[in-house]
């Protein structure tokens, strides 16, 4: 492996670019906040990245991720199978490590999503969620745990809360995602057909529609090969559209009403 700083012609007939440019997001900053200074940039790495690796494969990771990667496919002009998102994997991963803290058990004995937004909408998939496909309610019961509404608020909020805890404590997460972002990439280069909660253009998925957004896609060789649209409950449904209603504003003001 080689890594150094270089030009655009360096990256020539790249697989896959991953793009994690952009202004940082500081300490009690909204990932919403820094949409419009990280559109610019976008916008200048997009065409430079399409003339020089017109086949590749587009990761964003920069924030907000799901405006992000909406305007990639738009400047790009790739087919929306090959834009993706680090969407909610790492949402995921932590929600994963809090259920295997608080059940005593690990983490990736855990089955479950976080989706929605990768921001302050996400929602939990309680309903989805199991362990080694006993659903959650039943193996608390089997194991004496008490699963109630208290249980499931504080191990939301420690998910949500943890990329502003990492910030404030020192400036930035970096591990969390670089980790992420590798197991999306080996799940395409190794054609894994994963299915990760990724950002994905999604089209009549409830309330979404033509937006980007974290649900459970398959990732393969020729990127996402099919989005799932999983069966929720109707409190989670109604999670999901708060997501999309907040993405949909804020797509409209900081880009599809410039450029139509």
């Amino acid at each position: 492996m080689d890594i150094k700083a270089g030009t655009y012609e360096d990256t020539k007939d790249s697989e896959i670019v991953i793009i994690t440019a952009g202004i940082a997001q500081k300490p009690n900053q909204t990932r919403m906040e820094l949409v419009k200074t990280n559109i610019d940039v976008l916008e200048s790495i997009i065409p430079e990245v399409v003339k020089y690796s017109p086949n590749s494969i587009l990761l964003l990771v920069s924030n907000p991720v799901d405006i992000l990667s909406y305007v990639a496919y738009k400047v790009s002009g790739f087919p929306k199978e090959r834009v993706i998102g680090s969407g909610t994997v790492l949402d995921t991963s932590r929600f994963k490590y809090e259920i295997g803290k608080n059940f005593n058990i690990d983490p990736r004995d855990v089955e479950t999503y976080i989706l929605g937004e990768h921001g302050d909408t996400s929602f939990p998939a309680w309903s989805l969620t199991n362990i080694k496909s006993i659903p959650i309610g039943e193996y608390a019961k089997l194991m004496d745990i008490t699963y109630d509404n208290d249980l499931k608020h504080n191990t939301y909020e420690n998910v949500k809360d943890a990329a502003y805890e990492v910030i404030n404590k020192k400036g930035a997460t970096y591990y969390a995602i670089a980790s992420s972002t590798t197991h999306i990439v080996s799940a395409i280069l190794k054609d894994k057909k994963c299915i990760l909660p990724v950002s994905s253009l999604v089209h009549d998925y409830y309330d979404a529609d033509d937006i980007y957004m974290g649900v459970p896609s398959i990732i393969g060789r020729n990127g996402v090969e099919r989005i799932l649209k999983v069966p929720l409950k109707d409190d989670e449904i109604k999670n999901l559209n708060k997501s999309v209603n907040v993405l949909e504003k804020t797509l409209n003001e900081s880009f599809r009403n410039r450029t139509e």
